[in-house]
């Protein structure tokens, strides 16, 4: 759900952070991030999502099932870190930040933007049975959910508000290293690589 923002507005990596998604051309990858959170346990759960677009100046949209466990650990703790690795580029940009909470009307608005917007393929994966649950040979796993099908439950808006990014340039010698964080007024940081 992209806003249009005018340049002055955004945090100076997000004009770095679109050049270097530009330069992955049309590969589907180039809209894959990693999501890491935190199970009950403490120990660290990774998994790749898909980039939905920006709501704001810092902030973005996933999509999730809400019968997910990661679902659960957001809820449990919603601070993350998200990696964004853009191989043609060869950057790396960590994002850490928090889920948001968002009232209950622009949650719904949200999420029947998203909706409307994604493919009938892509609305699929909300009809099939809840996952991480045993398979069973009866279940049904529809390709198509059509644009009539009503918004299920289950599919769930993940806004992130960002609070640090850290980009890795994997060029030149040495590699060059930057962080920028919100609390900072979005400085740039020059690190060791």
């Amino acid at each position: 759900m992209s806003h249009p923002e005018r340049p002055a507005d955004l945090p100076p990596w997000r004009p770095l952070l679109r050049a270097a998604r530009q330069r992955e051309g049309r590969a589907p990858q180039a809209r894959w991030l990693q999501l890491a959170t935190v199970a009950a346990d403490g120990s660290p759960r990774l998994r790749t999502l898909v980039f939905r677009g920006w709501a704001g100046p810092a902030s973005l949209d996933l999509l999730t099932d809400g019968r997910s466990s990661k679902a659960r650990q957001l809820k449990a703790e919603p601070r993350v870190e998200l990696c964004w690795l853009l191989p043609k580029a060869r950057s790396q940009f960590r994002l850490r930040g928090r889920r948001l909470e968002l009232d209950a009307e622009p949650l719904e608005a949200a999420r029947r933007q998203h909706w409307q917007q994604l493919q009938p393929s892509g609305r699929a994966l909300w009809g099939w049975p809840a996952p991480g649950q045993p398979l069973e040979s009866s279940a049904a796993f529809p390709t198509e959910l059509g644009d009539d099908t009503p918004l299920p439950d289950s599919f769930e808006l993940l806004r992130f508000e960002l609070e640090q990014v850290d980009l890795l340039e994997l060029i030149g010698h040495p590699h060059r290293r930057r962080r920028w964080r919100a609390a900072e007024g979005w400085a740039e940081q020059a690190l060791n690589p």
